[in-house]
Protein backbone atom coordinates (compact mmCIF):
# COMPACT_ATOMS: atom_id res chain seq x y z
CA UNK A 1 0.00 0.00 0.00
CA UNK A 2 1.26 3.55 -1.16
CA UNK A 3 2.05 6.23 1.62
CA UNK A 4 -0.79 8.49 -0.28
CA UNK A 5 -3.16 5.17 0.50
CA UNK A 6 -2.58 5.45 3.90
CA UNK A 7 -3.69 9.37 4.26
CA UNK A 8 -6.60 8.38 2.28
CA UNK A 9 -7.45 6.00 4.73
CA UNK A 10 -7.31 8.25 7.92
CA UNK A 11 -8.91 10.96 6.03
CA UNK A 12 -11.78 8.18 5.64
CA UNK A 13 -11.75 7.28 9.13
CA UNK A 14 -12.30 11.20 10.26
CA UNK A 15 -14.93 11.69 8.11
CA UNK A 16 -16.63 8.67 9.63
CA UNK A 17 -16.16 9.32 13.13
CA UNK A 18 -17.02 12.54 12.92
CA UNK A 19 -19.99 11.94 10.16
CA UNK A 20 -19.13 15.35 8.56
CA UNK A 21 -16.72 16.61 5.79
CA UNK A 22 -16.56 19.97 7.95
CA UNK A 23 -15.34 19.31 11.34
CA UNK A 24 -12.64 16.00 9.67
CA UNK A 25 -11.12 18.56 7.86
CA UNK A 26 -10.58 20.83 10.49
CA UNK A 27 -9.25 18.58 12.74
CA UNK A 28 -6.78 17.10 9.83
CA UNK A 29 -6.08 20.78 8.74
CA UNK A 30 -7.04 20.30 4.99
CA UNK A 31 -10.33 22.52 3.32
CA UNK A 32 -13.11 20.61 2.74
CA UNK A 33 -12.92 20.58 -0.85
CA UNK A 34 -9.74 18.77 -0.83
CA UNK A 35 -10.79 16.03 1.71
CA UNK A 36 -13.95 15.32 -0.14
CA UNK A 37 -11.31 14.64 -3.37
CA UNK A 38 -9.18 12.33 -1.34
CA UNK A 39 -12.53 10.73 -0.24
CA UNK A 40 -13.76 9.72 -3.61
CA UNK A 41 -10.37 8.99 -4.97
CA UNK A 42 -9.98 6.32 -1.93
CA UNK A 43 -13.09 5.13 -3.26
CA UNK A 44 -12.55 4.97 -7.19
CA UNK A 45 -9.18 2.81 -5.58
CA UNK A 46 -11.05 0.31 -3.75
CA UNK A 47 -14.24 0.01 -6.16
CA UNK A 48 -16.71 0.47 -3.47
CA UNK A 49 -19.05 3.41 -2.26
CA UNK A 50 -17.42 4.05 1.68
CA UNK A 51 -19.59 6.80 2.31
CA UNK A 52 -23.29 7.72 1.74
CA UNK A 53 -23.77 11.42 1.57
CA UNK A 54 -26.76 13.73 1.88
CA UNK A 55 -26.94 17.17 2.18
CA UNK A 56 -27.59 17.21 5.87
CA UNK A 57 -25.75 13.91 6.76
CA UNK A 58 -22.61 11.63 6.44
CA UNK A 59 -22.34 8.53 7.41
CA UNK A 60 -20.81 5.03 6.55
CA UNK A 61 -21.81 2.85 3.84
CA UNK A 62 -21.43 -0.94 4.67
CA UNK A 63 -18.65 -1.26 3.33
CA UNK A 64 -17.49 1.70 5.15
CA UNK A 65 -18.47 0.55 8.79
CA UNK A 66 -16.52 -2.97 7.84
CA UNK A 67 -13.02 -0.52 7.23
CA UNK A 68 -13.62 1.28 9.74
CA UNK A 69 -13.87 -1.53 12.01
CA UNK A 70 -11.10 -2.94 10.81
CA UNK A 71 -8.70 -0.57 10.31
CA UNK A 72 -9.37 1.86 13.01
CA UNK A 73 -8.46 0.49 15.71
CA UNK A 74 -4.88 -0.08 14.17
CA UNK A 75 -4.02 3.12 13.25
CA UNK A 76 -5.17 4.11 17.42
CA UNK A 77 -2.65 1.68 18.34
CA UNK A 78 -0.03 2.98 15.74
CA UNK A 79 -0.60 6.61 16.97
CA UNK A 80 -0.62 5.46 20.85
CA UNK A 81 3.24 4.15 19.99
CA UNK A 82 4.09 7.30 18.54
CA UNK A 83 2.56 9.24 21.42
CA UNK A 84 4.31 7.17 23.95
CA UNK A 85 8.18 7.99 22.54
CA UNK A 86 7.16 11.31 25.00
CA UNK A 87 8.11 8.99 27.86
CA UNK A 88 11.65 9.26 26.69
CA UNK A 89 11.70 13.02 26.74
CA UNK A 90 12.26 14.44 30.13
CA UNK A 91 9.35 16.28 30.46
CA UNK A 92 5.52 14.70 29.25
CA UNK A 93 3.97 16.66 25.95
CA UNK A 94 0.82 16.30 23.90
CA UNK A 95 -2.41 17.01 23.85
CA UNK A 96 -5.49 15.68 26.17
CA UNK A 97 -9.17 16.07 24.73
CA UNK A 98 -11.83 15.71 27.49
CA UNK A 99 -14.90 15.90 26.92
CA UNK A 100 -17.51 16.80 30.34
CA UNK A 101 -20.55 18.52 31.88
CA UNK A 102 -19.94 22.09 31.96
CA UNK A 103 -20.81 21.94 35.76
CA UNK A 104 -17.04 19.95 35.90
CA UNK A 105 -15.32 22.84 34.37
CA UNK A 106 -16.53 25.33 37.60
CA UNK A 107 -16.54 22.39 40.00
CA UNK A 108 -13.15 20.50 39.22
CA UNK A 109 -10.90 22.05 36.60
CA UNK A 110 -11.14 25.55 36.48
CA UNK A 111 -9.65 25.26 40.49
CA UNK A 112 -6.96 22.85 39.64
CA UNK A 113 -6.13 23.66 35.91
CA UNK A 114 -3.66 26.42 36.00
CA UNK A 115 -0.83 24.40 38.32
CA UNK A 116 -1.10 21.60 35.64
CA UNK A 117 -0.69 23.39 32.90
CA UNK A 118 1.86 25.69 34.63
CA UNK A 119 3.79 22.50 35.70
CA UNK A 120 3.55 21.29 32.33
CA UNK A 121 4.27 23.74 29.74
CA UNK A 122 4.29 20.86 26.76
CA UNK A 123 0.89 19.38 27.46
CA UNK A 124 -2.00 21.24 26.21
CA UNK A 125 -5.64 20.46 27.05
CA UNK A 126 -8.80 20.68 25.79
CA UNK A 127 -11.74 20.57 27.47
CA UNK A 128 -15.01 20.20 25.29
CA UNK A 129 -18.32 21.19 27.36
CA UNK A 130 -20.79 17.75 26.61
CA UNK A 131 -23.91 17.02 29.21
CA UNK A 132 -24.57 13.97 26.95
CA UNK A 133 -22.76 10.17 26.86
CA UNK A 134 -20.45 11.08 24.45
CA UNK A 135 -19.20 8.12 22.97
CA UNK A 136 -15.19 9.02 23.74
CA UNK A 137 -13.91 6.49 21.48
CA UNK A 138 -15.57 7.42 18.35
CA UNK A 139 -15.03 11.28 19.13
CA UNK A 140 -11.45 10.73 19.97
CA UNK A 141 -11.28 12.08 22.81
CA UNK A 142 -8.50 10.36 26.01
CA UNK A 143 -11.39 10.49 28.18
CA UNK A 144 -14.87 11.85 29.71
CA UNK A 145 -16.50 13.14 32.76
CA UNK A 146 -19.41 11.32 34.55
CA UNK A 147 -21.03 10.77 37.98
CA UNK A 148 -19.40 7.33 39.16
CA UNK A 149 -23.02 5.72 38.56
CA UNK A 150 -22.87 6.62 34.78
CA UNK A 151 -19.70 5.03 34.28
CA UNK A 152 -19.87 2.19 31.76
CA UNK A 153 -18.40 -1.79 33.20
CA UNK A 154 -15.61 -1.54 30.75
CA UNK A 155 -14.25 1.55 31.28
CA UNK A 156 -11.32 2.36 33.46
CA UNK A 157 -12.51 4.67 35.95
CA UNK A 158 -10.37 7.10 37.98
CA UNK A 159 -12.50 9.44 40.89
CA UNK A 160 -11.58 13.57 40.28
CA UNK A 161 -13.83 14.45 43.00
CA UNK A 162 -15.34 14.35 46.09
CA UNK A 163 -19.52 13.24 46.42
CA UNK A 164 -21.74 15.39 44.71
CA UNK A 165 -25.05 16.58 46.26
CA UNK A 166 -27.81 18.11 44.24
CA UNK A 167 -30.33 20.41 45.15
CA UNK A 168 -33.56 22.33 43.93
CA UNK A 169 -33.33 25.71 44.18
CA UNK A 170 -35.35 28.80 43.62
CA UNK A 171 -34.83 33.22 44.05
CA UNK A 172 -36.73 34.52 46.52
CA UNK A 173 -38.85 36.64 44.36
CA UNK A 174 -40.27 33.07 42.78
CA UNK A 175 -41.14 31.83 45.93
CA UNK A 176 -43.21 35.31 46.47
CA UNK A 177 -45.21 33.84 43.62
CA UNK A 178 -45.93 30.52 44.36
CA UNK A 179 -45.68 28.41 47.36
CA UNK A 180 -42.86 25.94 48.02
CA UNK A 181 -43.67 22.43 46.70
CA UNK A 182 -43.36 20.54 50.10
CA UNK A 183 -42.48 17.11 48.28
CA UNK A 184 -41.08 16.45 44.86
CA UNK A 185 -44.59 14.94 42.89
CA UNK A 186 -45.39 18.77 43.48
CA UNK A 187 -42.86 19.89 41.24
CA UNK A 188 -45.04 19.46 38.10
CA UNK A 189 -47.37 22.08 38.93
CA UNK A 190 -44.49 25.05 39.00
CA UNK A 191 -42.40 26.90 36.69
CA UNK A 192 -39.11 24.46 36.72
CA UNK A 193 -35.88 25.19 34.08
CA UNK A 194 -35.45 21.84 32.77
CA UNK A 195 -32.45 20.71 31.08
CA UNK A 196 -31.98 18.63 27.40
CA UNK A 197 -29.23 16.51 26.96
CA UNK A 198 -28.24 17.15 23.33
CA UNK A 199 -26.46 13.53 22.57
CA UNK A 200 -29.70 11.81 23.07
CA UNK A 201 -32.34 14.67 23.11
CA UNK A 202 -33.92 13.49 26.43
CA UNK A 203 -34.97 16.07 28.76
CA UNK A 204 -33.47 14.75 32.43
CA UNK A 205 -35.72 13.71 35.09
CA UNK A 206 -34.75 15.21 38.40
CA UNK A 207 -33.67 12.40 40.96
CA UNK A 208 -34.85 12.31 44.61
CA UNK A 209 -34.22 9.69 47.18
CA UNK A 210 -36.22 9.34 50.42
CA UNK A 211 -35.69 6.52 53.52
CA UNK A 212 -33.76 4.37 50.78
CA UNK A 213 -36.06 4.85 48.11
CA UNK A 214 -34.88 6.29 44.93
CA UNK A 215 -37.71 7.85 42.15
CA UNK A 216 -37.45 10.47 39.21
CA UNK A 217 -39.94 13.56 38.58
CA UNK A 218 -40.18 15.13 35.03
CA UNK A 219 -40.58 18.82 35.45
CA UNK A 220 -42.69 21.25 32.95
CA UNK A 221 -41.64 24.66 32.63
CA UNK A 222 -41.61 28.02 30.14
CA UNK A 223 -37.14 27.42 29.91
CA UNK A 224 -35.61 24.92 28.74
CA UNK A 225 -31.54 24.90 28.57
CA UNK A 226 -28.78 22.37 27.81
CA UNK A 227 -26.18 23.48 30.29
CA UNK A 228 -26.19 23.77 34.17
CA UNK A 229 -24.49 27.03 34.50
CA UNK A 230 -27.58 28.62 32.32
CA UNK A 231 -30.16 26.91 34.58
CA UNK A 232 -28.65 28.73 37.20
CA UNK A 233 -28.69 32.36 35.75
CA UNK A 234 -31.82 31.61 35.13
CA UNK A 235 -32.90 30.57 38.68
CA UNK A 236 -31.20 33.66 39.63
CA UNK A 237 -33.16 35.39 37.67
CA UNK A 238 -36.40 34.38 38.91
CA UNK A 239 -37.56 32.11 35.98
CA UNK A 240 -37.79 29.42 37.63
CA UNK A 241 -36.50 26.30 40.08
CA UNK A 242 -33.47 24.70 39.01
CA UNK A 243 -31.95 21.10 39.93
CA UNK A 244 -28.00 22.14 40.50
CA UNK A 245 -25.20 20.18 42.39
CA UNK A 246 -25.13 22.34 45.91
CA UNK A 247 -21.37 22.96 45.39
CA UNK A 248 -22.77 25.58 42.43
CA UNK A 249 -24.85 27.29 44.38
CA UNK A 250 -23.67 27.55 48.10
CA UNK A 251 -22.21 30.97 47.72
CA UNK A 252 -25.81 32.50 46.36
CA UNK A 253 -27.67 30.90 49.06
CA UNK A 254 -25.62 32.27 51.58
CA UNK A 255 -25.74 35.40 50.42
CA UNK A 256 -29.91 35.24 50.27
CA UNK A 257 -30.13 34.83 46.28
CA UNK A 258 -31.31 31.31 46.41
CA UNK A 259 -33.53 29.36 48.75
CA UNK A 260 -32.93 25.49 49.16
CA UNK A 261 -35.81 23.55 49.20
CA UNK A 262 -37.07 19.92 49.47
CA UNK A 263 -33.75 19.41 51.53
CA UNK A 264 -34.87 15.91 52.73
CA UNK A 265 -35.43 14.82 49.29
CA UNK A 266 -32.37 15.50 47.41
CA UNK A 267 -29.90 12.59 46.54
CA UNK A 268 -25.86 12.85 46.78
CA UNK A 269 -23.98 10.65 44.14
CA UNK A 270 -20.48 9.19 43.50
CA UNK A 271 -17.98 12.08 42.88
CA UNK A 272 -17.06 12.84 38.74
CA UNK A 273 -14.73 10.05 37.65
CA UNK A 274 -12.42 10.33 34.65
CA UNK A 275 -13.04 7.30 32.94
CA UNK A 276 -11.50 5.88 29.31
CA UNK A 277 -10.94 2.31 27.66
CA UNK A 278 -9.13 -0.41 29.18
CA UNK A 279 -7.58 -1.45 26.16
CA UNK A 280 -5.88 2.34 25.41
CA UNK A 281 -2.32 2.58 25.68
CA UNK A 282 -1.63 5.96 28.18
CA UNK A 283 0.20 8.69 26.51
CA UNK A 284 3.02 10.45 28.94
CA UNK A 285 0.72 12.84 28.77
CA UNK A 286 -2.53 11.63 29.72
CA UNK A 287 -1.09 9.76 32.22
CA UNK A 288 0.47 13.18 34.04
CA UNK A 289 -3.33 14.34 33.57
CA UNK A 290 -4.53 11.59 35.26
CA UNK A 291 -2.20 11.41 38.02
CA UNK A 292 -2.63 15.01 38.79
CA UNK A 293 -6.38 15.53 38.46
CA UNK A 294 -6.84 12.14 40.59
CA UNK A 295 -8.86 12.81 44.06
CA UNK A 296 -7.23 12.22 47.15
CA UNK A 297 -9.01 12.57 50.28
Amino acid sequence: MKRDDLSALRAFLEVARERSFTRAAAKLGVTRSALSHTIRALEEHLGVRLLSRTTRDVAPTSAGQRLAERVGPHFESIFAEVGALGALRDTPSGAVRIVCPDDVTEMIFRRRLPDFLLRYPEISVELVVDNGFTNIVQRQFDAGVRLGEAVAKDMVAVRIGPDVRYCVVGAPGYFKRHTAPASPVELPEHNCINLRMVTSGALYAWEFAKDGREFSVRVNGQLTLSDMSSALDSALDGIGLAYVPTALVQQYIAAGRLQEILTDFCPTFQGYHLYYPSRRNLSPAFSAFVDAFRYRT
